[in-house]
């Protein structure tokens, strides 16, 4: 089971979610606030955050924003809001997943499951790779069995979504994907107005793995349908 930091200042809330995931056997690290949270991030082994956005001292973006200075593990943002702006702007700092205030115990665990599997597949490195595990367009490499990406051998940092998104689309290399369908197939879940999630994480990896992502090389739009890998 996974280590996760729980940060929320309200402390009957993550109170409540150290019950929930501890039935899962879960490990929690409680924290009340971003600077809190941060401490512990330099500390211990954490496999996945759950983040409130709106806090005192540090806010969930500010912290999220510094904890993908140097860590792709998951973050979940809570919060009272759920207005479409709101998930754009947790997303675009960072965040991977989005849960509105109040949840239910199964949502959230739900979420914490599916967040994990990517995590842990991700992280998962297993020496003597096959060239069947490899996909490549022009400098962009894949390395599905030891979950290594890289442009012109350069290693590239992405986070579990990222990488699923990017496989997903390299593997199918001139196939356009709507974005219904990649949010559908990442997630695993019906998708309901999921354009900007995707186009979030797309404008992400873009800024990845593209020189110049204005003028993206692997990555393409294709306007009104959605988005491929070019067959470089």
């Amino acid at each position: 089971m996974a280590n996760i930091l729980v940060c929320d200042d309200d402390k009957d809330i993550v109170a409540a979610i150290e019950i929930y995931l501890q039935e899962d056997g879960h490990s929690i690290y409680k924290a009340y606030n971003g600077r809190e949270a941060l401490d512990i991030l330099s500390k211990e082994e954490i496999q996945l955050v759950i983040l409130d956005i709106m806090m005192p001292e540090m806010d969930g973006i500010e912290t999220a924003e510094e904890i993908r200075k140097t860590s792709t593990v998951p973050i979940i943002f809570l919060s009272a809001k759920s207005e479409e702006e709101d998930k754009i702007l947790g997303l675009n700092a960072g965040g991977d997943d989005y849960v509105t205030k109040p949840f239910s115990p199964a949502e959230l665990t739900a979420r914490v499951r599916s967040n994990l599997r990517r995590y842990t597949m991700l992280g998962s490195i297993n020496e003597g790779a096959s060239n069947n595990h490899i996909y490549n367009a022009g400098s962009l490499c894949i390395n599905d069995e030891t979950k290594v990406v890289t442009v012109d051998g350069e290693p590239v940092k992405l986070t579990p979504i990222e990488y699923n998104i990017l496989l997903l689309l390299i593997k199918n290399k001139g196939t356009v994907f709507s974005t219904d369908k990649i949010y559908e197939s990442i997630w695993n879940e019906t998708p309901i107005a999921t354009d900007n999630t995707v186009a979030v994480h797309i404008r992400h990896i873009r800024e990845k793995i593209e020189i110049n992502p204005g003028q993206p090389k692997f990555l393409k739009v294709v306007w009104g349908v959605g988005y491929k890998i070019e067959d470089l």
